[in-house]
């Protein structure tokens, strides 16, 4: 069923944010493929041109969901008291809606989130930096590491061999919970090695 729809003849009315909403959806149910502008008009029930109006190309459009997505992994995000428990949560969140979205993992991880978009979301967990000394590079370092991790990571758990179409993350129990261990493993590893690293004031 599409979001908009024609009556009397008139053309369907859409917003920017319900385009956003309905590539999201295209994406979860066929994949980044199928993420076209004029099946993402059919799913609407408008004309591709008529997209156009509110972004002005796919990658456009790629770059909304990108930054809706990311959003939504922050939106109440409590950063808790110290850093390493602010970038600690800030990551099971992020991976959290990584999986939650398998399709759009390759995108996060190939396509550029807008910083200037992305900064004010993360403030809450900044200011556990700020709170201890440490210095604005070295609080951004640490948390695009993490986040590569968790791109990474979730990658490697829902990634499909080149060549094939759609994500096929692992269903069974045992699969799931080595995935969930490994990434906590791998996680302690890198917060425990920042705070190493900024104890002794290393660049």
């Amino acid at each position: 069923m599409s979001h908009a729809t024609r009556r009397g003849g008139r053309p369907a009315r859409i917003t920017a944010e319900q385009v956003v909403t309905a590539a999201i959806e295209l994406l979860d149910a066929e994949g980044l493929n199928a993420l076209t502008m004029r099946n993402l008009g059919a799913r609407l029930g408008v004309t591709a041109m008529s997209l156009y109006r509110h972004l002005p190309g796919r990658d456009a459009v790629l770059s909304a969901v990108v930054n809706r997505l990311f959003a939504s992994a922050l939106t109440g995000l409590d950063p808790g008291p110290t850093w390493s428990e602010a970038v600690t949560r800030f990551a099971v969140s992020y991976r959290r809606m990584l999986l939650g979205h398998p399709h759009a993992v390759p995108l996060l991880a190939t396509h550029p989130l807008d910083v200037d978009a992305a900064l004010p979301l993360l403030a809450g967990v900044l200011d556990r930096f700020d709170d201890t000394g440490i210095g604005r590079e070295q609080a951004l370092i640490t948390l695009q590491s993490v986040g590569v991790y968790v791109l990474g990571h979730a990658l490697a758990q829902v990634g499909t061999p080149p060549g094939e179409d759609g994500a096929a993350p692992p269903s069974d129990p045992a699969a799931l919970d080595y995935y969930d261990r490994w990434f906590a493993a791998g996680l302690d590893a890198i917060v425990t090695g920042f705070g190493r690293r900024h104890e002794t004031g290393a660049d």
